[in-house]
């Protein structure tokens, strides 16, 4: 739940799993050449809810769990965001947030 930040990293394997957190998934949800890399089992090791994915009309369809990054998709491989592909995307996740819905037993424990 952190605001955006621009990070320059290698594109190696091992630091993209690093920086997510183990076993790398890209999403395609843009109209533009761009992917969301994320925990590929993030959702099933329960890591938190982080930023919705959107359709075209801006409806929530998913939810992106743990810490992802944005890039940008060459022919065969990732590549650099374009200076307006940043600010774009750091538009679009500054203004967003998910609220946190406690469990049942930590609710229980506040009485």
């Amino acid at each position: 739940m952190k605001k955006p930040y621009e990070k320059e990293i290698t594109g190696d394997l091992r630091e993209m799993q690093d920086i997510v957190g183990g076993t790398i998934q890209a999403v395609y949800p843009f109209q533009d050449m761009a992917a969301i890399v994320c925990n590929d089992d993030g959702k099933l090791i329960g890591l938190p809810p982080n930023r919705f994915l959107r359709d075209g009309s801006g409806e929530p369809y998913d939810v992106l769990c743990g810490t992802f990054f944005v890039v940008g998709v060459g022919r065969e491989d990732f590549v650099s965001l374009t200076d307006k592909q940043v600010e774009t995307y750091k538009n679009i996740y500054s203004r967003e947030a998910i609220f946190r819905i406690p469990k049942k037993e930590e609710h229980d424990h506040e009485r």
